[in-house]
């Protein structure tokens, strides 16, 4: 890949408007479509791309296996945090009105945690299955058919 100049070049220019984009797409979810699911595939695929035109070592460099150990346990703390935090203070699970002083102010705090719990979760879990498959040495061979 080091050859390919312009599409270094241009993944350089793309990738950090890519994460803006995400960044956009997860804080702005609850007010228009998107959220934690879309804003982590979003993440997910500007690093899947870094790797594709880097290399995976680089990538891996720049996202080391132990922060996805941390990110997918982590995002799933969050969500789950969220709604033990609301049973705690005498709501349902998930019952956002009671996480701030009033209900309005709460279900945009709630939301707001959940969805960036799901978008780190997400993020995370893409990175790992494309690391995991792209990992693999073994070429298949036209004998192993």
């Amino acid at each position: 890949m080091r050859h390919h100049l312009i599409l270094r070049v241009v993944s350089k220019l793309l990738i950090p408007f890519i994460l803006l984009y995400a960044l956009y797409v997860q804080f702005h979810g609850d007010y228009g479509p998107g959220g934690g699911f879309q804003a982590g595939v979003i993440f997910g695929a500007a690093f899947v791309l870094y790797a594709l035109i880097f290399g995976v070592q680089a990538a891996r460099k720049a996202f080391p296996d132990s922060w996805l150990a941390i990110m997918v346990p982590l995002g799933l703390l969050i969500f789950a945090g969220t709604g033990v935090a609301s049973l705690l203070l005498g709501g349902t699970f998930l019952d956002y009105d009671v996480l701030a002083a009033t209900p309005t102010g709460g279900q945009h705090l709630g939301i707001i945690l959940v969805e960036f719990g799901v978008g780190v979760t997400v993020t995370g879990v893409i990175i790992a299955v494309f690391f995991a498959y792209a990992g693999r040495t073994h070429e298949i061979q036209d004998d192993d058919w």
